[in-house]
Formats: structure tokens, C-alpha cells, sequence
């Protein structure tokens, strides 16, 4: 029997793989940054690997059930045939070392021995074997096998490692925090089409509240809304601000992770729920491509192109662009509407020498969607929905961002970086509104709403790392201080349409942008936040504690009325988390955090709000079995949020100021790479989200909009070589939401819904081996065309109808 076993580094190149007659264990040791590095002994072999130390605990064992040890706390992944190593005991390896030392360790009295035969791969050998067609040395050369991952050492859906939890480079295990990745292979299975559709499959995410919405990546996180505090890019907050919200492509993106719960220790302001942080693609290593070209049903077209590798033949300087262009139209708009986008994302890495990184990343875009799309205010079964002709309902944004990610490891213990980015949007907003229809001759009235925000946004955040160990205690050290500025300058504008004549569709005469005859304002918010973090590790627990302190600088002029509103909010938030790490595999965990997050604006009376905190414990369990590729977690939760916003139902122009909710759930999740093609992901949550104070007519109630119980399972096959049906590729989702209620009274409900989703690809070079590289996939969304309708804050909405993308690929 032949195990493998995936765990990650830091910053992965390549792996390799032995044979099932092999007599070696080769380990894929990262050259840039690995945790692995020789001791003096390999410096010329092996010169490009930077040492770390990791505090060891592994008992004397059978050397099977040590090497999978050694890995997970290492790292690495690990190909190897277990029945070569079987009979044999590992000696036991304790303290501080480097992953050289620990293995040379481990191996002691076993009489095997490794030497490093490149300088990112060891072997595994046992000098008094006489292999034929060895090295003479009792070892075996090994080719390398072609892995294609996300660039950070993942591969298939399961992704063991990520630095979003803690802002460090951590075993998800380690995080004591409820976590999800979705990597680029998932990404891809599922062609998502926007960061919505990306994160639809994880526990805990409410996507669809406002029924089909292409303007904005909206949804919600435990309960709470995760669209203007909860969107972060590359680890810096991706804000939003009124209409003019920041969007993502997701073609040009290599992995989107789900932290859940308050997490303003380590980024200030955010969301009760969590936040969602999008790793942009990066230079590779690696030289390829890819090309494109998609079409499916509501005219969509789009073609698209990724391309990367180094640029010098040393590998100094790495690149990557990517790009995609979009000719589509748009569901559930009346007389038209588009979804058209054009995206260009250049990356450059430049490595000075073995202990510095830097990685240039830009991105221009273009997009436009309908302003309006169909909705009725509630006024019991059967309302009609008011479907925005599309003579004047669009959304053009234009978008870019600039930045860059620096790191430099000054030695062994001491590692600074700096993250920064400068972003603009641009975002303008028309839409009509009908008055009245001449029920003779069909004819409407009709006014027009206009909007247009400019938001820039800049964002750095300085971090100091220290990995050092003070006796059998092992401390890594995180002090940082982010600085954020973000400025809205807009307005907001009413005036009338021309008549509509619903017999030809078409308008009579031209409808021109109104003035700011109803808001015109400027606002400005300037962050500044001071974090300080421990992860320390005795034996097997792990203590992590988080503390920042937050000073916010926020200021709204009316433009109109020529008045000015001044807050200056200041708060303290913390994490604690306790884990424990099992032999086999198993860490419990508990946390509490909390958060905060300042509003602007006022209420309908004039009021200005008060700041949104919350707190959150947490407890559960995740568990990563040794020789098994996957990911599995429960984790039961309770957050409290105090002076939260939500729609006004009375006038839902404004917004209404909630004293207490609370959110209890439960949520499990599953993510394997099973093997032999076959790779799956599933979730389940419950939700119970109640008023605790507040308004005395909603106290007790639910807020609108959220199911109690929500499932999701997504698997996907590919058929392997040797089969018949070699080449082809199937995958399947389900999606299960379940009854929520329409409004903040809770007077009627939404039923419960269920969608599927469904995927078939064919490799040809199956088919012919000229053809190597060319591939086909076609994705379905909503296959069955389920109808569904959705009520939230009294107004209901319709769900996305089915669509069919297929694409033609050719990769090198």
C-alpha cells in the first residue's frame, strides 16, 4: 500500500515522487523560504535554503507513523510506499532544530540514512540495499511529476496551511479559529464567476439574500454582513463605501479563504462574522499559459488569457499577466441589461538574494451591469415584480489598484514585512422608476435615479516577525501597525424619464442624467491600528493571543447643507485561542474574540450611529488524518453584536441602529482528495439568529433573510488513465437553503430552496496525443432552472435562473 500525505511550506516549488518499488522517501523541500534547510554539512548543496527551527515532540515509534509525524509538523508532503519502512522503530526526536536536524534524529539506530541530491529534494536511503539500476548507493534517482496547484504548495481542494488566521504562516489545525480555503483547482472545477459564487459551498456563508445581484459581491458571514467591512485583498481590507464597492474577477485570482468570527485583533475594522481575504495570482516559477474562449446562454462571450514565469534565466525576476475580456448579457432585466467586463492583472517578483521577496501587483478593469434589477415590496403571495427597462439601467464601474508585498528575513529569528496598495473606484448608478401605465395606451411615466461615487483607498500594513525559543517553549512573535484612508466623494440625484411605451419597448426620447438635487457629500476615514500577537507552543498546546488597539478618524460633509460631522472612535479588541494537537491527527480548540467597527451617516431622525462591536467564543475540532488528504472541522459558536445597521422597514432609505443580536450555530466542514480522481467538498450550518434588545416589537424575532439550516456538497471525478472514459471529467453540486423570514417582524417566510450545479470536461489528449493541452468544460448553475423568490427587510427578490458556460482551453 502506497500513502501519500499533503502538508504544505511556506512558499513550495515542485515535488517529487518515488515509485512503488522505490526504496527512498522523497521530501519536496521549498527553496525559497521552505521550513526545511540543511545543516552545514549540505550548505553547497542545498545553499538556497533558509534554516528554521520548529520545536519537535515525536516519541519513539514504528518509523511509518514517525515520518507522517515529521511531515505534518514540518510541513511537507510526503511521497513514500509504507511497506518499505515497516518493522523498523524511529528514535525519538524533542526540541528545537531545523527539519534536517529532526530527520537525522529520527533516523538514528533505524540504519538508514539521506543525503540531499538536489537542492530541493532528500532521499531517503538505506545503505545496504543493492538496488538494481540504483546510484550504487543503495538509493534510486526519481523523476519529477508535473503538479499543478495554486502556486502555494496546494493541490486538489485541500489546502493545510494559510497565514490569514493569524497573519503568519500556520497550520489551518493550529488556527484556533473556524477557517475555510477554496483553492484555485476548486475554483476552477466550479468556474465561479464571481467571488459569491466562489465562497457559495463554505459553512457559515449566506449568499443570495437579495435574490440575483451581479453589482456587488454581497453576502453575509454567521449572519452579518460581510459586504463593506468583510472583503480583503492579498491581506489588506477591500473596502466599499455606498455604491461604490470594490469588485473582483475571480479569474485573476489564486485562492479565497473564509475566516469566520470577529477578527478585528489582527485587522481592525470588519464584520461580527468574519471576513473573506482573495490571494491574488502570482508570479510562478514555472514558465506556462493558458487561453480561453467561453460562450454560453444570455449572450455570453469571453475569452481569456493567464501567463507567468521567470523572466531571467537565475530566476530573479518572475512575472505573471493575466487578463479577460467580457461581452454578456444580463438575467432578469427587461429589455436588455449586461454583465461586460474587461480585466488586465500584471505581477512582478523580484528576489534580490535567498532572503528577500518582493511582488509588484497591478490590475486595471472595466465593468457594467444593470442598475436595477426585479423586486416588490411586500404585500402578501403573488406580488408582481417591477422589471426596470434597460433604456437607462446600468452600472459602468472603472477600477485599478497598485501595490506591492516586501518581505526580508534578516536571519534565523528576525523577518519584517510590508504590504501596500493603493485602489479607485469609480462607480456610476442609473435607474428609472415607473409612476404610472396608461392602461389604454400602455404607455409609462417614469423618474430617474441617479448616483455617482469615487472611492480611493489606501491601505499598508508593517509587520515584524520573531521565531525564537525560550526553553522547551517555542514563541512566534507578530508586532504590527496598519495604516488605512479611504475617501468617498459623490452624490445623489432624482429627476424625470422619458415616457416608455411597454407595446414596442422602446423609450419616447432621450433620458439625461439628473443633478445632486438630493445628497452631495464627501467622507473620509483614516485608520490607524497597533497589534501585537503570540503563538506559543509547549509540548502539544499552542496559546495564541491577539491584542490591537484601534484610533479612527471619521468625517461626512453634506455638501448641501454645508455641515460637517466629526467622530473620532477609539477601542481595544483581542483574541485568545487554546489547542491542543492529538498523535493522530485531532486538535480541539477554543477562542473568544472581538470586534468593531465605527458607522457613518445617521439615522432618519438625524442621529448619528454609535460604533458596531461584537464578541464571539468558539470551540470545536479539526482534524487532518495522517496518510489521508483531507480537512474536516466542527465548530459550535455564539457572537453577541451590539448597535448593528439594518434596513429601516419603515422607509428603507434609511437605516435603523439594532441594540443586541445574537447568533448561535454549529458548522461542519469537509474537504478530501480521496484519490484516484475523485475530489469533494461539503458543508452544513445551523443558525439561530435572534433579537436580544432593542426594538420591543422585534425583541425575541429573527432577523430577515437568514436560513436556519444551509447544506452544501460539491464532488467532481476525473476519469484516470487506463479507464475507458480517460479524459472526461464530471462534477456535481447541491445547494440547500433553508426557510428564512421576509421582514424584521417575522410575519411570513421564504421557502426553503434547493440548487444544483453540475460540470463536464474532456481532456483530449486522451484523444489524441497532438492535442496535449487543449481541453473542454461545460458548468451549469441552478441546472434544473429552479424558481425561487427571496424576501429581505420587506422586499422580495428574484433567485438566479439557470446558466450554461462552456469553454475551450488550450494550456502549456
Amino acid at each position: 500500500m502506497t500513502t501519500r500525505v499533503n502538508f504544505r511550506t511556506r512558499r513550495p516549488r515542485r515535488y517529487w515522487r518515488g515509485g512503488a518499488a522505490s526504496n527512498a522517501l522523497v521530501l519536496g523541500l521549498l527553496a525559497a523560504g521552505a521550513t526545511l534547510a540543511p545543516p552545514p554539512a549540505w550548505a553547497q548543496t542545498a545553499a538556497n535554503v533558509a534554516p528554521a527551527r520548529i520545536a519537535f515532540d515525536i516519541p519513539a515509534q514504528d518509523l511509518n507513523g514517525a515520518i507522517l509525524a515529521f511531515a505534518q509538523k514540518a510541513g511537507v508532503r510526503v511521497f513514500f510506499d509504507t511497506s518499505k519502512l515497516g518493522g523498523r522503530r524511529s528514535a525519538p526526536v524533542a526540541g528545537a532544530m531545523s527539519a534536517p536536524e529532526a530527520l537525522q534524529a529520527l533516523l538514528r539506530g533505524t540504519g538508514l540514512t539521506y543525503r540531499f541530491t538536489a537542492p530541493n529534494r532528500v532521499t531517503i536511503v538505506d545503505p545496504s540495499a543493492s538496488l538494481a539500476g540504483g546510484d550504487g548507493a543503495g538509493g534510486i534517482e526519481l523523476d519529477a511529476i508535473d503538479v499543478q496547484g495554486d502556486g502555494s504548495g496546494t493541490v486538489g481542494y485541500v489546502a493545510t496551511r494559510s497565514d490569514v488566521g493569524t497573519k503568519t504562516d500556520t497550520p489551518l489545525i493550529e488556527t484556533p479559529q473556524s477557517i475555510s480555503v477554496v483553492t484555485r483547482d476548486e475554483l476552477d472545477n466550479r468556474n465561479v464567476q464571481s467571488l459569491t459564487q466562489a465562497v457559495a459551498y463554505t459553512p457559515g456563508v449566506r449568499t443570495g439574500q437579495s435574490g440575483f445581484d451581479p453589482r456587488y459581491d454581497a453576502f453575509t458571514i454567521r449572519g452579518f454582513d460581510a459586504t463593506y467591512n468583510g472583503i480583503y485583498r492579498d491581506g489588506l481590507r477591500w473596502p466599499g463605501a455606498n455604491m461604490s464597492v470594490f469588485k473582483i474577477e475571480p479569474y485573476g485570482v489564486e485562492s479565497v479563504t473564509v475566516l469566520r468570527g470577529p477578527s478585528s485583533a489582527l485587522y481592525g475594522l470588519g464584520s461580527p462574522g468574519g471576513l473573506v481575504d482573495v490571494t491574488s495570482k502570482r508570479p510562478t516559477e514555472e514558465a506556462f499559459g493558458e487561453v480561453e474562449l467561453q460562450g454560453g446562454n444570455y449572450e455570453w462571450w469571453q475569452g481569456q488569457f493567464d501567463v507567468g514565469g521567470p523572466i531571467d534565466p537565475d530566476g530573479e525576476f518572475l512575472y505573471r499577466l493575466t487578463g479577460l475580456l467580457r461581452d454578456a448579457g444580463s438575467p432578469n432585466t427587461l429589455g436588455g441589461g449586461v454583465n461586460d467586463m474587461t480585466f488586465i492583472a500584471p505581477a512582478l517578483t523580484w528576489k534580490p538574494n535567498d532572503r528577500t521577496r518582493i511582488t509588484f501587483l497591478g490590475e486595471y478593469q472595466e465593468s457594467e451591469t444593470p442598475a436595477s434589477l426585479p423586486f416588490y415590496q411586500w404585500q402578501g403571495a403573488g406580488g408582481t415584480f417591477s422589471r426596470a427597462p434597460g433604456d437607462y439601467n446600468s452600472q459602468p464601474q472603472e477600477q485599478w489598484r497598485i501595490g506591492y508585498l516586501a518581505e526580508h528575513d534578516f536571519n534565523d529569528v528576525f523577518t519584517v514585512r510590508q504590504n501596500l496598495r493603493y485602489g479607485h473606484a469609480d462607480t456610476t448608478v442609473r435607474y428609472t422608476s415607473v409612476y404610472d401605465v396608461d392602461p389604454v395606451t400602455n404607455i409609462a411615466t417614469r423618474g430617474t435615479g441617479y448616483v455617482h461615487d469615487k472611492l480611493d483607498s489606501f491601505v499598508v500594513d508593517n509587520q515584524l516577525q520573531a521565531d525564537f525559543a525560550t526553553g522547551p517553549v517555542t514563541h512566534k512573535l507578530l508586532v504590527g501597525l496598519d495604516y488605512t484612508y479611504l475617501a468617498l466623494d459623490g452624490g445623489i440625484g432624482f429627476g424625470t424619464a422619458a415616457d416608455f411605451n411597454f407595446n414596442t419597448g422602446q423609450p419616447l426620447g432621450p433620458t439625461f442624467d439628473p443633478g445632486f438635487n438630493y445628497s452631495r457629500y464627501q467622507q473620509t476615514q483614516s485608520q490607524t491600528g497597533l497589534y501585537v500577537q503570540e503563538q506559543a507552543t509547549f509540548d502539544r498546546w499552542i496559546l495564541t493571543l491577539t491584542g490591537r488597539y484601534d484610533w479612527v478618524d471619521s468625517k461626512d460633509e453634506d455638501l448641501l447643507t454645508y455641515t460637517t460631522e466629526n467622530t473620532d472612535d477609539g477601542e481595544f479588541t483581542g483574541r485568545a485561542g487554546l489547542t491542543y494537537l492529538f498523535d493522530k491527527g485531532i486538535a480541539p480548540y477554543v477562542s473568544y474574540a472581538t470586534s468593531f467597527a465605527p458607522n457613518l451617516g445617521v439615522d432618519i431622525s438625524g442621529n448619528p450611529f454609535a460604533p458596531t462591536t461584537a464578541r464571539q467564543i468558539e470551540g470545536g475540532v479539526k482534524y487532518v488524518p495522517p496518510g489521508f488528504d483531507g480537512y474536516f472541522t466542527a465548530a459550535v459558536f455564539q457572537i453577541n453584536q451590539e448597535n448593528g445597521l439594518t434596513t429601516d422597514d419603515r422607509n428603507p432609505l434609511f437605516q435603523v441602529q439594532t441594540a443586541e443580536v445574537r447568533a448561535r450555530g454549529f458548522e461542519l466542514e469537509a474537504v478530501a482528495n480521496i484519490g484516484n480522481g475523485l475530489k469533494l467538498r461539503g458543508a452544513y450550518t445551523y443558525l439561530d439568529l435572534t433579537n436580544v434588545s432593542g426594538d420591543p416589537d422585534t425583541i425575541g424575532l429573527s432577523p430577515s433573510g437568514q436560513p436556519e439550516n444551509a447544506f452544501s456538497f460539491w464532488a467532481d471525478y476525473q476519469f484516470q488513465e487506463g479507464s475507458k472514459l480517460a479524459g472526461l471529467g464530471i462534477g456535481a453540486g447541491v445547494r440547500y437553503t433553508g426557510s428564512t423570514w421576509g421582514d424584521s417582524l417575522n410575519t411570513f417566510q421564504n421557502s426553503a430552496y434547493t440548487l444544483v450545479d453540475a460540470k463536464l470536461s474532456y481532456d483530449f489528449s486522451y484523444l489524441d496525443a497532438a492535442l496535449k493541452g487543449w481541453s473542454l468544460q461545460v458548468n451549469a448553475q441552478n441546472l434544473l432552472d429552479e424558481e425561487y423568490v427571496t424576501c429581505d427587510a420587506g422586499y422580495c427578490y428574484m433567485g438566479a435562473p439557470r446558466t450554461v458556460i462552456a469553454g475551450l482551453k488550450y494550456r502549456w
